[in-house]
């Protein structure tokens, strides 16, 4: 438990940031930056009267070498001697082997300051991809939760967190067998950071909405945001998951009566048409009042030519407004 008392607001005396605006700009939370002080001497150089911390722009570009070389795999101790001695190049120093250093990012490009590159992404994406690379939970959870309260679930996925899954992803792509584990961990730490962020629906009869894989589909991640941005405006949902079988899918959609199915698919060798054909056909309720649902084509499987009948969403925000605008009032 961080113990750490100093008061990090502002007192009105002299300039610099506070230790909660240098956790922002860097993306790590206030009590890294306390930490890295405390063992390892990288705290302001001077106080600004009493106990109040101050962060000069020196200061601040020594935690950011801090960042860099962390991520780039050395230990916390000998990044810390690094940034303390302030290498000119802290890419190449923490290179484990000789080569050449890496190129620059392009101006107005942000890059986590490990090889990801982002490009033209919010601020946040830095410090959540950087939390990723150290395979820092208690940061990662606290910048993802940060961002959900702050832009909204649909925002926070577009713009913060699908960007820093994509760069990561590419990462892995490039690498052969490296950066696996900090997909899985960011990948992991969002799911639960979206069924944190979203309250449980209320219950309406016949307002329902049935998020599932297709068979074969074990990409979950998408409709699991999904299932959090419908929760957060009030749509029940019933959500199965990863490669729910056809015959399974069915028995779900005879038993809840939804409005909405949505179904996806990553690849097109996933994407059955005769299942969404199947599904979308089905009826239930008393003579003269019968209801169908409607499928919701979700991901890039389903790409190519329209089936009648069934909206396409090409992202998150279609998405929600597809499956609210079916819903009875």
């Amino acid at each position: 438990m961080d113990t750490d008392t100093r008061n990090d607001g502002d007192d009105g005396r002299g300039g610099g940031l506070t230790t909660g605006e240098v956790a922002r700009r860097l993306g790590v939370a206030p009590t890294t930056v306390r930490t890295w002080d405390r063992r390892y001497g990288l705290g302001p150089d001077a106080h600004t009267g009493g106990r109040h911390r101050r962060w000069t722009p020196a200061d601040v570009a020594r935690l950011e070498r801090m960042c860099a070389l962390t991520a780039n795999g050395l230990s916390p101790a000998e990044a810390a001697r690094l940034a303390r001695e302030g290498a000119p190049d802290d890419t190449a120093t923490a290179r484990p082997t000789a080569g050449p250093p890496p190129r620059r990012a392009a101006p107005g490009r942000s890059r986590a300051g490990s090889g990801l590159r982002l490009g033209d992404v919010r601020q946040e994406c830095k410090g959540v991809a950087r939390a990723a690379l150290r395979l820092d939970a208690p940061a990662l959870d606290a910048l993802l939760a940060a961002a959900i309260e702050e832009h909204g679930l649909v925002t926070a996925w577009t713009e913060v967190i699908m960007p820093t899954l994509q760069a990561v992803g590419r990462k892995w792509e490039s690498s052969g067998d490296r950066y696996v584990e900090v997909e899985h961990f960011l990948s992991w730490h969002v799911s639960g950071a979206l069924r944190r962020g979203a309250p449980e629906a209320v219950d309406r009869p016949g307002a329902v909405a049935v998020l599932a894989c297709v068979p074969g589909e074990s990409h979950t991640l998408p409709l699991e945001v999904l299932a959090a941005a419908l929760s957060e405006r009030g749509v029940p949902v019933r959500m199965f998951g990863g490669a729910l079988p056809a015959g399974s899918l069915v028995a779900a959609v005879r038993r809840t009566g939804p409005s909405v199915v949505g179904l996806w698919a990553q690849s097109r060798s996933t994407a059955s048409r005769p299942l969404a054909q199947h599904v979308a056909g089905m009826e239930w309720g008393v003579r003269g009042a019968r209801r169908r649902p409607v499928v919701l084509p979700l991901g890039p499987g389903w790409a190519g030519s329209p089936m009648p009948g069934m909206p396409r969403a090409t992202n998150l925000a279609e998405a929600v407004a597809a499956v609210e605008s079916r819903m009875p009032v």
